[in-house]
């Protein structure tokens, strides 16, 4: 199959199951505020992050090897799975005995409990759900993903509306519907036929050489995301954090779409980085080409109808958080453009790269948010930190990433889009006359600049559509 069809094919696998999912979920942010007040869903969401923050250090990154690896050869995919069982089984077992020990002394509190909770549950899913996503089984990795968000909604339901759990069953729910996804893949899947009680240890050590450089990769790539978060509880209170997280609900939609493409892309940037360099180097300007063009219109958009959004999405208490969108709609789309770049390290599995480029963004996200939010800016500034953190990341990654796949970066028009939805930005915030007619014409100009690509793209997809319902 070409591999422009291949990429269509695996992005439009995914996003059924992931768009469908992740855009119900997003929804639930309207329940969620109704059931638990700004203080419980930011101390909800700490606990959360929390989690996402351990999970990589007791799975060593080995999911993320599970699936590189299980990409490469099929005869070795036994050892690969069973490779991947045993590090979370030891890092289970890790979990358990920081468990014994906590107890006796008195530290072992509720939010620990679910901490751990969530984290076991993420990492047993992830390992199936990758190690299928690395045999190319999209459809089945896609129908779990849907699956996964319908046992979420129910157990939510179940948990907050029909029990009245808060907090605890904010969690539950969560790690619940992991279990439970889990179950279903080991059966439908039967995993229990790739697992050896003695996997190869050359390819166990292959694989965390490759993974354990993930673990700092994922703590300062949460580190840039989420750090801002704890700093607004302690240098604000935890209402402002609970403000601040449902302002990072409107880009999450730009990262749901990123992600879908970004997971169907990581699987071509590797199958297709075989063969002549000129005709790869070709595929991957591109692609990065119309990735560009889609964040930042996207971007745009959801800049402009900031005020809505919020107004749909989540309570009235809840509106004012409205002024933070514009600038993390651009942070996300500069978040989406290092993801993408750093894609171009899986094809040569250079880990390390993701190791240095990530410290270096979360130092400066560190460090900006420990000038910029105890200052008049406050919650403003943590958007800013986070903007700043991923345009260095982004920035860092280029150099390095070239030197691997020369691809060309359209450096002009990346340039004054970026500057046409900063300034988006700031006229939006600050509430500027002639604030709304800007709204409307910048994503104007930028349609306009990208026309030939878009047009291009859209064309392309119309013309395989009807050639996929003639077939039929």
């Amino acid at each position: 199959m070409d591999k422009y069809k291949t990429l269509a094919a695996n992005t439009a696998l995914i996003s059924i199951g992931t768009f469908a999912s992740k855009f119900l979920l997003f929804f639930m942010v309207r329940f969620y505020t109704a059931y638990l007040s700004p203080a419980d869903y930011g101390t909800a969401d700490l606990i959360t992050q929390t989690a996402n923050l351990v999970i990589p250090i007791v799975s060593f990154g080995i999911t993320d090897g599970v699936f590189r690896f299980a990409m490469d050869n099929p005869a070795l995919r036994r050892n690969v799975f069973s490779s991947g069982i045993l590090v979370i089984s030891a890092g289970g077992c890790f979990l358990l005995l920081i468990s014994l020990v906590l107890y006796p002394m008195g530290h072992l509190n509720m939010e620990l409990v679910l901490i751990m909770l969530y984290a076991l549950c993420s990492c047993i899913h992830s390992l199936c759900a990758q190690f299928i996503r690395g045999q190319g089984r999209m459809q089945m990795y896609a129908f779990q993903g849907i699956l996964n968000t319908a046992f979420l909604i129910a157990l939510n339901i179940l948990f907050l509306a029909g029990m009245h759990l808060g907090i605890v069953g904010y969690v539950v729910a969560v790690a619940a519907a992991d279990l439970l996804c889990t179950i279903f893949l080991v059966f439908k899947e039967k995993l229990w036929k790739y697992v050896t009680w003695r996997p190869d240890m050359g390819i166990l050590r292959s694989m965390l050489k490759y993974s354990i450089p993930m673990i700092p990769t994922t703590i300062f790539w949460w580190i840039t995301s989420v750090s801002d978060r704890y700093m607004i509880r302690a240098f604000i209170d935890s209402e402002a954090n609970g403000m601040y997280t449902i302002a990072c609900k409107i880009p999450t939609i730009m990262t749901l779409l990123a992600g879908i493409f970004l997971e169907a892309w990581q699987f071509s940037a590797v199958t297709e980085s075989q063969g002549d360099t000129k005709e790869r180097d070709d595929f991957f300007s591109r692609i990065w080409e119309l990735f560009q063009a889609a964040l930042l219109l996207a971007g745009s958009v959801l800049i402009s109808f900031a005020k809505p959004e919020i107004m749909i999405l989540a309570a009235k208490e809840y509106f004012s958080v409205w002024q933070y969108v514009p600038i993390l709609c651009v942070a996300s789309a500069f978040s989406a453009f290092s993801t993408f770049m750093g894609s171009i390290y899986l094809v040569d599995k250079k880990s390390g790269l993701y190791f240095w480029t990530s410290l270096f963004g979360a130092l400066v996200n560190i460090g900006l948010n420990l000038v910029l939010i105890p200052s008049p800016l406050g919650v403003q500034g943590a958007a800013i930190a986070t903007l700043c953190s991923y345009i260095v990341m982004f920035l860092v990654r280029v150099v390095s990433a070239r030197k691997i796949i020369p691809l060309q970066m359209h450096g002009k028009k990346l340039l004054l889009g970026t500057v046409l939805v900063l300034l988006q930005s700031a006229i939006m915030v600050l509430q500027t006359p002639g604030w709304l007619i800007v709204q409307i014409l910048i994503p104007l100009l930028l349609f306009l600049m990208y026309r030939e690509v878009v047009i291009a793209t859209a064309k392309r997809v119309l013309k395989e559509g009807r050639n996929g319902l003639r077939r039929r």
